[in-house]
């Protein structure tokens, strides 16, 4: 790197950082995720808003390296929603959940690959099959993260929805993930030679039986345990950039190996010290990566997002995307709950906040450009479809409840017999 290149790229961080901060502060003041905040404010850096000033704030030649810090702080973002996803969410939910899930999840994806189909004419890419069923990824996302703020926010974590809407957004959350890796391995865009792929089932396995029980043995030790657990954090940063590498070595992408690395990590409270550590673990590795590094994929995200040329043809595709996304996750979730008994409002709430998409959208979005199934016209697009989605979710929760529940919102506003109602938890 030169000199000059060095400056700006200390110049771009400070200024990321900070602004970064500051928007995520805004974002709150109006009852928003500050995630909402960020990202606006990575489109607003980009040449939607500054044009030419764009590429002087961040040159060509500096944007390589902001990209690789994104990346890096893509990995500890996914890696913590591994971590903090938790099997025990299901308990005792498992029927609700998984209805609810599935129907959230299959309407959107099939609404999804028909559009994909009316818009290929107009966003043709190599590979029809990997765009069509990458839509319907896209369209069938939930942002398990932002809907965790979202609900402590409200106060409403702790309540028995809460603890439904948490459970459904993780298992939406791991079949997206399935079904991006396929979409990844369909479109051979990957680093690796395509039988490399076939290391990934052992890998899953080797994960769970045999890396699983040795991290909960070592964070169990005193001499990881102690000092502030920094031999704990260096475990677990070893750990998880190593799984990166590996899936994307063998053309997977390497978000799915520091999510599952996060997965596999001890958490439960009945594994003991372990999952302690891994709880404080997490929050260190989180603290920083929101302050500097996550900030850097929103900006080149944003940098990515050109809105000055908006069409009236770019405008009704944005009316028919937000159609099909806000109108597939809200009735496949709201149906499916309705079929099993639960009452209108919270039905609603639940349909609502499964439709929150935040920074997961942007991820995956991210990994669509990256492989070519999307161009730079539709990116935006969706961009703003996953913007207005997330922004939604807290201003409707609050007409549905709009006092912090002194009580936990309770099972019992499911309207089946009680016997039934006790099947269903």
């Amino acid at each position: 790197m030169s000199t000059e290149q060095v400056t700006m790229l200390f110049f771009a961080l400070a200024l990321i950082s900070a602004l970064a901060f500051g928007a995520g502060a805004l974002a709150r003041r109006f009852n928003q995720p500050p995630v909402i905040g960020e990202v606006i404010l990575g489109v607003l850096l980009g040449p939607t808003l500054l044009g030419p000033v764009s590429e002087q704030l961040f040159p060509h030649d500096v944007r390589p390296f902001l990209a690789a810090l994104a990346d890096i702080g893509v990995a500890l973002f996914m890696f913590a929603v591994g971590a903090e996803l938790d099997a025990a969410l299901l308990r005792g939910r498992r029927a609700v959940a998984g209805t609810v899930a599935s129907g959230s999840i299959a309407l959107p994806f099939a609404l999804g690959v028909l559009l994909a189909l009316y818009l290929f004419d107009s966003h043709p890419t190599d590979d029809k099959t990997g765009f069509v069923l990458f839509m319907g990824c896209a369209m069938s996302v939930t942002a398990f993260p932002v809907l965790a703020r979202i609900l402590t926010d409200r106060g409403m974590q702790r309540t028995w929805l809460g603890a439904v809407a948490l459970a459904c957004a993780a298992i939406d959350d791991v079949l997206a993930w399935t079904l991006l890796a396929v979409v990844v391995a369909i479109t051979g865009s990957g680093s690796g030679d395509q039988w490399l792929l076939l290391l990934f089932l052992p890998y899953l396995a080797l994960m769970f039986t045999a890396v699983r029980p040795a991290l909960r043995r070592l964070l169990a030790h005193p001499k990881v345990t102690g000092s502030e657990q920094p031999a704990a954090v260096l475990i677990t940063l070893v750990g998880l950039l190593a799984s990166a590498a590996f899936t994307e070595w063998i053309g997977l992408h390497f978000l799915f190996g520091a999510f599952l690395f996060g997965a596999v990590m001890p958490r439960r409270p009945g594994e003991g010290g372990p999952a302690e550590v891994t709880g404080a673990v997490t929050e260190r590795i989180a603290s920083l990566n929101g302050l500097l590094l996550l900030p850097m994929f929103f900006v080149v995200a944003g940098l990515k997002v050109d809105l000055s040329g908006m069409t009236g043809t770019d405008v009704s595709e944005l009316g028919l995307i937000l159609t099909v996304a806000v109108g597939g996750k809200f009735v496949g979730a709201y149906t499916s709950a309705r079929a099993i008994g639960m009452k209108n409002r919270p039905a609603t709430a639940l349909a609502v906040l499964i439709n929150t998409r935040g920074l997961t959208e942007l991820i995956i979005l991210s990994v669509g450009l990256q492989l070519g199934v999307l161009d730079g016209r539709l990116y935006s697009t969706m961009v703003v479809m996953a913007l207005v989605t997330t922004a939604m979710a807290g201003p409707l929760l609050h007409l549905l409840y709009p006092v912090r529940p002194a009580q936990p919102i309770a099972p019992e506003e499911l309207a089946v017999p009680s016997r039934r109602r006790d099947r269903l938890m």
